[in-house]
Order: C-alpha cells, then sequence, then structure tokens
C-alpha cells in the first residue's frame, strides 16, 4: 500500500517512483533512490513505505544533514499525517528529542543515528535506515552507512537500507551497496530560468548580492533565497538591505545553524499575506527543507568547508567554490512551489570549471572521532569496512595518535577503558578528555557547559573570549540556551556515570575556562610574543587576535579555534590561562633542557638552561660552562667548521705536519700505511678524539694555544713512529761541511734541501729521506745564495752540467774554490784566503 497523501497536498514528481521503489524494497534489502532537487523524496518516500509488509511494527529511521532540515522534514511529515509531532512521526537532534510509543517513522540527524548503531549494533526495533541528502556526503552519512552495511551483513540481513540523492553518482553507491538496483524519479515539479549576472572578483560577496537582490525584486514578484558562504557575509548583507530597502513589505530573514529554532522557523514560513520575504541562508537551505513562496534563488557560488590539516591538528575553515551538483541543488530551491529564476554571481562559462560534486567529508576532516568509533565498533583498521572513498592514511595515522596520547587507544589500536568512557559522551574525543579531567578535579559540570558553548555556535555570543560567552550563555534565558543548559547537566550526568568507571579522583581545584581548554588542546597553550596581539602556539604556529581585543594583552591563552592558513592564523576562541594554573595543570610535561652550544657569533661555548612546552619557550637563562669533555668535543668540532689552519699554527707544528704527511705519501704504496692523516681535512673527521682531550676547560677558540696542539699532535705520534720520523723525516740536513740546514717539506716537489754547492763537495751519492725511498730536491745555490741548479740527481750533475756551471761560477766568484771533481774535492764553507 502506498502512502495516500490528503488532497491539499501537491502532486510531487517522486510520487511516479514509489510504487517502484516498493517494489524494490520488497524484493531486496538495499536500493539507491536518485531524483532530482524538489522531487519531494525527504517526505513522502518514508511515508510510502509506512505500510509496507516488511516493515512489520519496526520503526523507519531517517537520516538527515542537519538539524534544521531533520525538523523540517519530521514536521511536514507530521501535517501530511494530521498528528502531532511526537506521535507517528519521531524526531531525535541534539538539543530535541520528540518520540513515543506510537512513532513509527523517526527522523534524525546523521550524528544522533551514527551513535545509536554503535550503542545498539542490530539496531533493534529497527526495520528500516533511508540516508537522505546523502550526496552530501558528511563524515557521519559514510560512517553510518558503512557501519550499517556491517550490521546488515553479520546481524540483521532483513533491515532494509535506501540511499537517497538528488545529485549523486548512483552507480558508485549501487556497488557499494553490493549493485543495488537504482530507482531514478525524472522530472522537476517546476521549470527554473537561469541568468548569469557575473562578478568582479574584487568586489565583496554582499555587495554583488545587493545589486541582485535589488534587480530581482524589480523584475521578478516573489519571495528570494540568497545563498551566501557564512554567517559573517549574511549579517553584514541583512544590515544592509535593512537600511537601503525602503518598502516595508519586505521581510530579511537570515538562516544559519546558529540561531535560535524560533528565528529559523520564521525563515522558513511562508511569507505573510501582501509580504515578500528575503531569506539570507547558507548551505543549510540546499537540501531537504522547502521554504514556501520562494521563486527567485541568488548564487554566489561560493561555500564555507573545513578543512583539517593533519601535520598541525588544526581544522580551518575554507571558502571554496560550490560544486555544479550544489549549484543544481541550489537552483532547484526556486522551483519548489512554482516556476521560478535563478541568478548566478558568475560567467556561464565558468559553471564547466566548477567541481562536479563537492569534497567528501571524509577525505579533509579529522578522523580522531571516527576511528574511535570504528574501535568501539571493533574495527581497529578503516578497510574492515566498505566505504564510498576510504579515509585517508595521513589524517587516519594523526587521529590515531592523537588518540593514543588521549589514551583511548592502545598501541595495538584497541579502544582502551579510558576510550570507552569517553566515548559515553557524545562529544568530539578532546572534548571528552577534557570533560573527564574536569570530573576528576570537581569540574565536570562547567566542562560540559563550555563543551556546549563550543560544540553550538553562537551559544554565548561570538566574541573570542569564551570566559565572556561561558557567562552570558549562563544568563541567557532564551530557548536555545535554554536546552543547551539541558544538554550540559545530561552530558554531566553521563560524565558522572563514566568517570567512576575509570575511578580516578585528584585533589577538587577550581578551573577556570582557559584551564579546561588547555585540557582539551594542551597542544594550542599559546605564549604572547612581539606585538600586542600576537601569539605562538605549543604546536609552533602562530595565531593573533586584533589588538582592540582584550585578551590580547594576555600573557597566555588557551585557544579552543583558529582560522585561517599558515602565518594568517586568527584566534576565533580563546580564554585566559593563568601561568600558575598552567604550572599546576602541566609542570609534569614541561621540559627543562640545560643545553650548551657553540655561539659562532662569540667564537665560544654557551650553556643555557631553557623551560619548554612544546614550542613555547617558557624561560631560560645563562649559567657557566662546565669544564667537561663533552664540551671539549663540541669546541674541537667547531674548531674544525671554522677551519683548523685558521687557528694559528705555530711554524714547528706546521712542519711537523708536512714532514709527518711526507712520509704518509712516501709509505702511500706499502699496504698498511702507518703515518696519520695530519691534513686539515684528515684532523676534522675526528677532532672529538684528538684535539678534545687536550683542550679542557677552554670556553673559545681564541682559548685554543700553541701547546694544546704540541700535545695533541704529540699524542698521534706514537714513541716509535716519532723515532723513525727523527730519522726518517729530519727537520735539518747536515752538509758534509758540517752545517745543518733546515729542509722544507711543503713544496709540491717533495721534501727540499736549499744549499750552497761548495757545503756539498765531496758528496757523491744523492741524499734520501725515508729510508732511501724519496730524493731530495737540492737547489744548489752560489756563494751570494743565487740559484745555480734543481738537481735530484747529484752524482750526474757532478759529471754532467758542473763543467758548464764551475766554468761560469769560476769568472763570478774567483776567491772560492772550483774543483773540477767535486765529489772528490772537501767541502767547505769558505772562500780561498787571500794571496792563494
Amino acid at each position: 500500500m502506498i502512502f495516500d497523501p490528503p488532497r491539499s497536498a501537491p502532486v510531487l514528481p517522486i510520487d511516479e517512483a514509489l510504487p517502484r521503489l516498493a517494489e524494490k524494497l520488497e524484493e531486496t534489502e538495499r536500493v539507491v533512490l536518485v531524483a532530482p532537487p524538489g522531487a519531494g523524496k525527504t517526505t513522502r518516500v518514508p511515508l510510502a513505505l509506512l505500510d509496507a509488509r516488511w516493515r512489520g511494527d519496526g520503526k523507519i529511521v531517517v537520516l538527515e544533514p542537519r538539524r534544521l532540515a531533520a525538523r523540517a522534514a519530521a514536521e511536514r511529515m507530521s501535517t501530511l499525517m494530521g498528528d502531532k509531532l511526537g506521535e507517528t512521526i519521531g524526531l531525535k537532534v541534539r538539543l530535541q528529542s520528540l518520540s513515543g510509543p506510537k512513532t513509527r517513522i523517526e527522523v534524525v540527524t546523521e550524528g544522533v543515528f551514527a551513535r545509536m548503531i554503535l550503542d545498539d549494533p542490530s539496531l533493534e526495533g529497527v526495520a528500516a535506515v533511508l540516508f537522505d541528502e546523502f550526496h552530501e556526503r558528511s563524515l557521519d552519512a559514510d560512517l553510518g552507512l558503512a557501519l550499517a552495511l556491517d550490521a546488515q551483513a553479520a546481524l540483521r540481513p532483513d533491515l532494509r537500507l535506501l540511499v537517497m540523492s538528488a545529485t549523486l553518482d548512483g552507480a558508485r553507491v549501487a556497488k557499494l551497496m553490493r549493485d543495488a538496483p537504482i530507482v531514478e524519479s525524472q522530472g522537476r515539479a517546476f521549470p527554473v530560468e537561469t541568468v548569469y549576472l557575473g562578478r568582479d572578483p574584487r568586489e565583496r560577496i554582499e555587495d554583488a548580492a545587493a545589486r541582485a537582490v535589488r534587480r530581482a525584486l524589480a523584475e521578478q514578484p516573489g519571495s528570494l533565497l540568497v545563498f551566501l558562504p557564512g554567517q559573517g557575509e549574511i549579517l553584514r548583507l541583512a544590515a544592509r538591505l535593512e537600511e537601503n530597502l525602503n518598502d516595508e513589505a519586505i521581510d530579511v530573514c537570515p538562516l544559519y545553524g546558529a540561531m535560535e529554532r524560533a528565528a529559523q522557523d520564521r525563515a522558513i514560513r511562508p511569507a505573510a499575506e501582501g509580504r515578500r520575504k528575503i531569506v539570507l541562508a547558507t548551505s543549510i537551505a540546499e537540501t531537504s527543507i522547502t521554504i514556501d513562496g520562494v521563486r527567485v534563488v541568488i548564487d554566489c557560488g561560493l561555500v564555507r568547508a573545513p578543512r583539517f590539516e593533519p601535520d598541525l591538528g588544526l581544522t580551518r575553515l575554507e571558502t571554496l567554490r560550490v560544486s555544479r551538483a550544489a549549484a543544481d541543488q541550489r537552483r532547484g530551491r526556486a522551483g519548489r512551489t512554482q516556476p521560478g529564476l535563478c541568478y548566478r554571481l558568475w560567467e556561464e562559462a565558468a559553471t564547466g570549471a566548477l567541481p562536479a560534486f563537492a569534497q567528501p567529508e571524509i577525505l579533509a576532516a579529522d578522523l580522531s572521532g571516527l576511528l574511535l568509533d570504528l574501535a568501539a565498533w571493533g574495527a581497529r583498521d578503516p578497510g574492515e569496512l566498505l566505504w564510498l572513498d576510504p579515509p585517508p592514511a595521513p589524517a587516519c595515522a594523526e587521529a590515531r595518535a592523537l588518540l593514543q596520547k588521549l589514551g583511548a587507544l592502545d598501541a595495538m589500536s584497541a579502544i582502551t577503558t579510558r576510550g570507552k568512557a569517553m566515548r559515553r559522551l557524545p562529544l568530539p574525543p578532546r572534548l571528552a578528555r577534557m570533560a573527564l579531567q574536569a570530573e576528576n578535579f570537581g569540574a565536570g559540570e562547567r566542562a560540559c557547559e563550555l563543551a556546549v558553548v563550543l560544540s553550538e555556535r553562537g551559544l554565548g555570543g561570538d566574541s573570542p573570549d569564551l570566559a565572556g560567552r561561558l557567562e552570558r550563555f549562563a544568563r541567557d534565558n532564551a530557548p536555545r540556551a535554554r536546552d543547551g543548559r539541558r544538554l550540559a547537566h545530561g552530558w554531566a550526568h553521563a560524565l558522572r556515570s563514566a568517570a567512576r568507571e575509570l575511578d580516578e579522583k585528584s585533589a577538587p581545584i577550581a578551573l577556570s575556562p582557559g584551564a579546561l581548554i588547555a585540557l582539551a588542546f594542551p597542544d594550542r597553550i599559546a605564549r604572547a610574543r612581539g606585538k600586542r596581539g600576537d601569539f605562538l602556539m605549543a604546536n609552533g604556529r602562530a595565531a593573533s587576535l586584533e589588538p582592540s581585543s582584550p585578551l590580547a594583552g594576555a600573557a597566555m591563552l588557551a585557544v579552543a579555534e583558529v582560522v585561517g592558513r599558515a602565518g594568517a592564523s586568527q584566534i576565533v576562541a580563546a580564554a585566559e590561562l593563568a601561568v600558575d594554573e598552567f604550572e599546576t595543570l602541566f609542570g609534569a610535561e614541561i621540559v627543562v633542557r640545560d643545553e650548551t652550544r657553540f655561539d659562532a657569533a662569540s667564537g665560544g661555548l654557551r650553556r643555557r638552561e631553557t623551560r619548554r612546552f612544546g614550542a613555547l619557550t617558557l624561560a631560560e637563562r645563562n649559567l657557566p660552562v662546565e669544564a667537561s669533555l663533552e664540551n671539549a668535543q663540541m669546541l674541537a668540532r667547531a674548531a674544525a667548521a671554522f677551519g683548523l689552519d685558521r687557528l694559528g699554527w705555530s711554524k714547528a707544528q706546521g712542519q711537523l705536519r708536512e714532514r709527518v704527511a711526507f712520509l704518509r705519501g712516501a709509505f702511500s704504496s706499502e699496504g698498511d700505511n702507518p703515518w696519520p692523516d695530519l691534513s686539515e681535512a684528515g684532523l676534522a673527521e675526528n677532532p672529538e678524539e684528538w684535539l678534545a682531550p687536550f683542550i679542557l676547560g677552554r670556553q673559545k677558540l681564541d682559548e685554543i694555544a700553541a701547546e694544546n696542539f704540541d700535545a695533541a699532535l704529540a699524542a698521534l705520534i706514537p714513541w716509535d713512529l716519532a723515532r723513525r720520523l727523527e730519522a726518517e723525516a729530519p727537520t735539518h740536513f747536515v752538509t758534509p761541511a758540517g752545517s745543518a740546514i733546515a729542509l722544507d717539506y711543503g713544496g709540491a716537489e717533495g721534501p727540499v734541501l736549499a744549499v750552497r754547492v761548495q757545503e756539498l763537495y765531496g758528496l757523491a751519492i744523492h741524499p734520501s729521506l725515508a729510508g732511501g725511498r724519496a730524493p731530495l730536491t737540492l737547489h744548489l745555490l752560489s756563494p751570494a745564495h743565487r740559484p745555480i741548479q734543481i738537481t735530484r740527481d747529484l752524482p750526474g750533475f757532478w759529471k754532467g752540467s758542473w763543467a758548464a756551471v764551475k766554468a761560469e761560477m769560476k769568472g763570478r766568484y774567483p776567491r772560492h774554490v772550483w774543483p773540477d771533481d767535486p765529489a772528490a774535492a772537501a767541502p767547505t764553507t769558505r772562500a780561498k784566503p787571500r794571496g792563494s
């Protein structure tokens, strides 16, 4: 039997598809329904399934993406049924629950359903679950469908699952649901004309929208629905229209999530007789609700969506271009009850460049809550369930690390006792952990009130100062505030029960709002830096407040929410955190570092003690540098990095290194070379080993003296090598004439002896070093120490070119001896005596 709507209800496009849908659900447990915007599926489909045989006494649970849509759908179906909300048609959303023993259709938000199935995987008493507007692809919707498919496969093969959407890749969803049949509803209730107005990208959204509103009012009858990205743009446009519209028969009605229920209802209700309405809405009005009397839509083409940054653990709001699917949804709002018109604030050619669908939330969200829910379900890995888009691995890793840090998961990703206690609270993991810790200190009720203010936008106002918002929330007597306090009271009751299971108690202390926020977001504890309003958070990210904000002068803040990108992040929710409270709560996590490092500017070691919490430096002071081997090694490494040859070796030390380098080269082809590498590169490889022991107590590079190098080099040349060094690479060469002349080991041609030729008379064998392996390079000089010859073969020189040299030298220096056979002559350092 198909539900027969009252005669007052209009015929909707979905009506022709209802018999086919009912037939498929009789045949199979999984079906996909695709119907265009305005087809009427939200309210007609659940009612049409009331008398299905498979339903028996079970309820039909209808999932809606938002509370406003859920409430509107439930109220509309109750009207069609002719009874009160809470009887045949029930409603369960946060802040409101209306259900009773007669309830057969229960409209819930996707988040409520996720908790419902996690608490009761068999869904006792539920015959069917309908996922409405699934194309929005919220995280809760994806989780709910994954859990429902798993429950159906393991526990409830009779459970009917129906996925409904206006703009959806039905084939993908059908494949996920084990090749479920697809039922399509064609057509739209009324035609909608599209007009592209364009927009200068430099023009503010509200300015362009105001022009479009004025044009639509002048050209078209009926009420208007204007889509804007967020609350800020809505309020600015509303103020502008209130000032500039002179027609008292026009009502301007904002519509966004953080509004009182009565204000939302006023926006949805038809305009009064003889009046027109301008509804200024976020994407909240895209689906599931019908605003009677609207026949003109103005679409700015933008949407504000959350984007999670796994590396920082922060969710930021980002303004994006709307998808083609969402643009079609918005356009369809103009044709729900009559032919309509849609003004688009972009060029027609740009429509093709819009993304086909909005990015699923699961690909850009904080997944800590999802992973905790999966762990409670028994799935340690998301891959154990079926997903239209699997959760990204980096976000899963970040979420898993956070949950393990919070104590909600163990090292194997299994849920812990603490994790189970956290799950008893319908809060994100951070806020649940905050509430549990606060309860231990006797501040659980206050923590639940803060959680309500943080999770219900607009409660207590929109000031960044959460302490002030909490105070205003406590005094607010509006229905939404009263509902919020009742919700906080219910959470506090559940919190006390969960805390008893953990059996953890601390000494009661009063916790300020800042301290409570710090318990939830320790990585966002912020410290003032630089100019007024600038802060650095413990996670290393900078954030700021307007200098005029009362919080801008605080020394420390606990930050609950920031928006914007790195380098331009604005704090939108925070509270001052007293230093003594911070020390009490996080003293054990403060890291005290006594650190000595090399300071290049001063060329010396510097020791500082710092107290740090994450990226925050809480305090620091200078301390005397200790005379330790570790510090000596640090200075030695700095000396090597600075350049050892720039430290001023003595002449003797330089010659020693050159002599050893010569012998190292002379023995290079003989396998195991015993000679150390004393070049700058060689010494720079291990300065902490050869230099550090000899500079203990030194603090600066310029304190390293020559005697330190003498001792260090001596240690590198053991006693047996030192003896060989003197024998095989002496500092001086003793000539046959008895002179001790210093050898030069620094030249590229090897060791050099510069000597007057007369001192080598009588030398018939060429002198050599390194045990005869390396001949000396002889620079033979005249009596006036001018070069005569360079040779490495002295006997050959005596026998060869000596005759020519002798003839020339004899003419220049007649008083000196120039023998014909110098190898047999007596060496001399003197000229011939006068008269000889």
